[in-house]
C-alpha cells in the first residue's frame, strides 16, 4: 500500500476531515424495492474508475477467484418500552450482552441501580450498574426475581420487543422493518443494528452468488456502539466500542489462505483484520480501521455511505485514503444516491 505523506496522514487524523453536508432528503427511511435495485457505486483503487450502476449487477464486478466473506449476525428486537416498578415510564436499547445474566443497556429516563423495569408480568429487569459512559448493566428477570437466560430473554424480545431501527431515521416502526431490516442470511441472534451492506442481497441474488463464488460466513454482534459519533478532535483518541465475534473454521483457512477476499460490509471486514493481527478466532473486536491503520488482509469491500464524522467513513477512508473517500461521497451525493443503513451501496475493488 501506498505510503502516506506525513501532511497528508495529519489530515487524515484530524475528525474535522471527515465531515461533509448531506441533504436531509438523501437520508434513506427505506429501502429500494426490490433491494437490490438500489444504487450501486464501484471504485478501482488502482485507476481511480468509478462506475454507475444497480446492486442486481454486482456480481459482474467481483474479480473471479475472490472469496467472499459475509456477517450472518442476525438483528434482534432490542428495543423495549415498559416502566418503572415507581411508575415512570421508560425506553431501553440492548447494547449487548456481557455474559449469561448481564447486559450493558441504554436508557432513557433517570434509573438509578436497583431500580426494577417492568415489561409485562412475566418480563422485568434489574439496573445493576451505571456506566462511567451513560450506559446501564441490567439482568432480566420473570416476576419472581429469577434470573433470565439468554434463550428465554429472546422469546420476550420476540413477542415484546421492536425493530432497533437507526436514529436517523426519523419515522415510526413498520412491520415490514423486521424482515427489512435483517439480511436474507442472517443465523445467529443477537445483532442491535443490521451490518447494512448486506440488506442489498435478494434471497436469490445470494443464492447466485454462492453458484458463482466461495462465500464464507462469519458473525459479528453489532452492537450500538456503531453509531457512536467520534468527538475527539483526532480520531485515535476515539474510545472505540468491541462487539463479539465468531469465525467458523473454514473461515479461518480462507483468512490464513493467499486468496483475494471481499468483505461484504464494515463489520465482516474488521473481524478478518482483527483476526489478521491476534490469530484469535472469537472474543471481542474493538479494531479501528482507519488510514494510518489501513487493511492488511481484506482485498475489497462492500458497504453502503456513512455518518460523517463515524468510524465507519475512517473504515472507508483505510481503503480508499481520505481525499478519495471525500471525492467519492461528494460524487454520491451530485448524483443522488441515498446513504446510511437503507441507503445504497459502493463496492470498492
Amino acid at each position: 500500500m501506498k505510503r502516506l505523506s506525513d501532511s497528508a496522514l495529519s489530515d487524515a487524523m484530524k475528525t474535522d476531515s471527515y465531515d461533509y453536508r448531506l441533504p436531509s432528503e438523501l437520508i434513506a427511511t427505506e429501502p429500494a424495492k426490490p433491494k437490490d435495485t438500489s444504487k450501486l457505486l464501484v471504485i478501482e483503487r488502482k485507476t481511480g474508475h468509478i462506475t454507475h450502476t444497480i446492486f442486481r449487477h454486482i456480481l459482474d464486478f467481483v474479480p473471479k477467484g475472490c472469496a467472499i466473506i459475509y456477517n450472518d449476525t442476525k438483528v434482534i428486537k432490542a428495543r423495549l418500552y415498559g416502566r418503572k416498578s415507581s411508575g415512570g415510564r421508560i425506553e431501553l436499547l440492548i447494547n449487548k450482552p456481557l455474559d449469561a445474566q448481564r447486559y450493558n443497556v441504554l436508557i432513557r429516563g433517570k434509573v438509578k441501580p436497583g431500580t426494577q423495569l417492568v415489561f409485562d408480568d412475566s418480563f422485568r429487569a434489574e439496573v445493576v450498574e451505571l456506566c462511567a459512559d451513560g450506559s446501564r448493566i441490567v439482568r432480566f428477570t420473570d416476576r419472581n426475581g429469577d434470573i433470565l437466560p439468554f434463550e428465554t430473554v429472546l422469546r420476550h424480545l420476540e413477542r415484546l420487543g421492536h425493530v432497533p431501527l437507526p436514529p436517523y431515521i426519523e419515522r415510526e416502526e413498520r412491520a415490514e422493518d423486521a424482515t427489512l431490516y435483517q439480511p436474507v442470511f442472517a443465523r445467529h441472534e443477537g445483532a442491535v443494528a443490521a451490518p447494512t451492506a448486506s440488506l442489498h442481497f435478494t434471497d436469490e441474488l445470494f443464492e447466485t452468488m454462492r453458484q458463482q463464488f466461495d462465500c464464507y460466513p462469519v458473525t459479528l454482534h453489532v452492537g450500538a456502539g456503531t453509531f457512536k459519533p467520534v468527538d475527539s478532535e483526532v480520531i485515535t483518541d476515539h474510545p472505540m466500542h468491541s462487539e463479539y465475534y465468531d469465525i467458523p473454521p473454514a473461515t479461518q483457512h480462507i483468512i490464513d489462505s493467499d486468496r483475494e477476499i471481499l468483505a461484504i460490509g464494515t463489520t465482516s471486514a474488521r473481524t478478518i483484520e482483527y483476526y489478521a493481527r491476534t490469530h484469535k478466532r472469537f472474543g471481542e473486536c474493538d479494531l479501528f480501521l482507519h488510514p494510518g491503520n489501513p487493511p492488511i488482509r481484506v482485498n475489497h469491500l462492500l458497504t453502503n455511505f456513512h455518518l460523517p464524522k463515524s468510524t465507519l467513513i475512517m473504515l472507508v477512508a483505510s481503503f480508499l485514503g481520505l481525499e478519495t473517500t471525500m471525492k467519492v461521497y461528494n460524487i454520491a451525493i451530485k448524483e443522488r444516491y441515498r446513504f446510511y443503513s437503507y441507503g445504497d451501496a459502493m463496492l470498492i475493488l
